[in-house]
């Protein structure tokens, strides 16, 4: 297999604000011992490109079994009776088509949050990368870095999830469209999963940011009012009808996005919540309190990431969050393989097996740290990956 660029790689996000005040705080203490292997491949896939390449994603279906998503972006889930005893299933259930126009939103796809009110209509949120570095004429640079674009889409299953339908519909897109010129990754990235907290859906992502003044240095111009870079909330209280995702803008959520190949959007820029300083892997609603627990990885640097690895953060309310505190040391797809000296670690999400919700969006005090252990060769990631748990206790912190 050909090393490749691990498909949500996101380069750090710039730096996001302290945050408003100190939340209270949870903590998470892994059991001792060596992880579990859930899933490896090559050898546990279908095909050669079946591996580990997102965080996962779970819910139970109408017939109580359980369908988890978290591999490449021709998308399989991994399905069984419960999330101890799973299977790749090897129907492709949304396949990425590499279509060379990004107005149809076809080119490399991948399935990043679902949610189901009752197992068999499922909505799913999906991360769509534009590559255009692999597009003849659509980008003037040679990296896929200069010549990413992303979005993300939802589209729906009336199966429980065993087929997922097109044409998607632009949840979260920059305001402009793709450009020959863009000379760096933008958009909106790496949803995280939804939750709910009895009213009304959730889920994060991130974005790049940008600039209307950005038509400097021979680059394409940035529409729109100005946006920063970081981790916005989004909300809806009907998240099956995709157009109903509101962003937060500092006051309330009133931001839609809309698609840029069908109209010229203005939208303002959203509030970016802190202190994620790039994707968040996963939240859950913490049971008994109520408070919300996120996971996401970060490089270690000179503010409050001391050590590269995976961290926590804690909030009553999804918008108001504690300082960060370490879950697990490693090195991770942020950092430099060429120095890391052995395998990465990405990708981290905490679930309870024994989840009330049939979206696995709630959790007591006994879960599992979910996440990939990506092998390295050189300085290139391969194929050779793992999606590994860990046994962990949430508790109070001091």
């Amino acid at each position: 297999m050909r090393p490749r660029v691990p498909a949500l790689l996101l380069a750090l996000l710039a730096a996001c604000p302290a945050a408003a005040g100190e939340a209270p705080r949870l903590r998470v203490a892994l059991a001792p011992g060596a992880p579990e292997t859930v899933y490896a491949a090559p050898a546990d896939g279908c095909t050669p490109d079946d591996v580990p390449d997102a965080p996962v994603r779970a819910f139970r279906d109408a017939a109580g079994g359980v369908a988890l998503f978290g591999l490449h972006y021709d998308n399989r889930a991994l399905r069984g009776p419960d999330l101890g005893h799973l299977k790749i299933d090897c129907h492709v259930v949304y396949a990425s088509h590499g279509d060379p126009d990004p107005a149809r939103y076809d080119d490399r796809s991948w399935i990043a949050a679902t949610w189901t009110a009752d197992g068999k209509d499922v909505s799913a949120l999906i991360h769509h990368e534009y590559q255009a570095n692999e597009h003849p004429g659509r980008c003037r640079f040679p990296d896929y870095m200069q010549c990413w674009s992303n979005t993300v889409l939802e589209v729906r299953s009336a199966d429980d999830g065993a087929d997922f339908a097109r044409p998607a519909t632009v949840v979260a897109s920059a305001p402009f469209r793709q450009d020959v010129d863009q000379g760096r990754h933008r958009g909106f990235f790496n949803p995280s999963n939804i939750v709910a907290d009895g009213r009304y859906e959730y889920f994060m992502a991130s974005t790049t940011g940008w600039d209307e003044a950005a038509s400097v240095a021979g680059l394409a111009p940035e529409a729109g009012r100005d946006q920063g870079a970081g981790v916005c909330l989004f909300r809806s209280a009907t998240p099956a009808e995709p157009r109903s995702w509101r962003a937060w803008d500092g006051r309330g959520f009133s931001i839609a996005y809309a698609d840029p190949y069908r109209g010229t959007p203005h939208p303002k820029p959203c509030a970016v919540v802190a202190p994620f300083p790039a994707p968040v892997g996963s939240i859950v609603r913490v049971e008994p309190g109520g408070l919300w627990l996120a996971a996401f990885q970060a490089k270690a640097d000179a503010g409050s990431f001391p050590v590269s690895g995976f961290y926590t953060a804690t909030s009553p309310d999804l918008l108001h969050w504690g300082a960060p505190r370490l879950l697990l040391a490693g090195p991770t797809l942020y950092d430099d393989p060429c120095r890391a000296g052995g395998p990465l670690v990405s990708y981290p999400v905490i679930l309870d097996p024994a989840s009330p919700s049939r979206n696995f969006d709630r959790a007591g005090r006994s879960v599992d740290l979910y996440y990939d252990v990506l092998q390295t060769e050189g300085c290139s990631v391969t194929g050779r990956r793992s999606l590994v748990r860990r046994r962990a206790t949430i508790e109070a912190a001091p």
